[in-house]
């Protein structure tokens, strides 16, 4: 096995990609694809911190990620959480972040790297609204760069292909998975009932 450790060697087993992928950043979100980010209720945010790198999940309905500055920035709330807060300690160290947006149904991802900064009680927060909730915190991300991304991993893993999908008793559930990892004592499925209030309760 040979360890790969500079890009000129990695150069040598893939080749250059084609102008037109190489070049296909853009520095703001166009009024087309900020009808997909319109429609994606779910996405992954990337950061990095003193104590490394992390992604976080965020969803909410469609349509709460704004698009503002004619594509120049994205917003997003920050909703309830762990109050672990892993992603606004890292922007705080470091504003650099990266985004992907999911629709479902769609094979076809949208990416923005940008700079993140928090904002309190921002002006546009009433359109940052669910089930009553305001939040008192949101993200704006100042895009730095923007592009399609293919549909290449979506259709390996056929991610949007019922038949392929396990069974729900074949994939561990939550409360079985903090027991292993955590060695909480109880039945799992007491954990998973005690995790499944929790979300109710504090969606919003």
């Amino acid at each position: 096995m040979e360890q790969i450790t500079d890009e000129v060697r990695l150069r040598e087993i893939i080749a250059d990609p084609a102008a037109a992928i190489r070049d296909k950043e853009r520095d703001h979100v166009d009024p087309v694809t900020a009808e997909f980010l319109a429609r994606s209720p779910f996405f992954l945010l990337a950061t990095t911190g003193p104590d490394g790198v992390d992604v976080s999940p965020r969803g909410d309905p469609a349509g709460c990620v704004l698009v503002l500055d004619e594509g120049r920035s994205v917003a997003f709330a920050d909703r309830k959480g762990n109050r672990r807060l892993d992603s606004l300690r890292n922007i705080l160290h470091d504003p650099r972040v990266g985004m992907i947006f999911l629709v479902p149904g769609s094979n076809d991802t949208v990416r923005v790297n940008g700079r993140a900064r928090i904002v309190h009680r921002p002006d546009f927060a009433d359109r940052l609204t669910v089930q009553g909730s305001t939040p008192e915190l949101a993200i704006v991300v100042d895009v730095d760069e923007m592009y399609l991304h293919c549909a290449k991993a979506f259709l390996r893993a056929s991610l949007w292909d019922a038949s392929t999908w396990p069974a729900k008793d074949q994939v561990p559930s939550a409360g079985k998975l903090v027991k292993a990892q955590y060695g909480v004592p109880g039945p799992s499925r007491e954990i998973d009932a005690a995790l499944g209030r929790d979300a109710l309760a504090n969606r919003y």
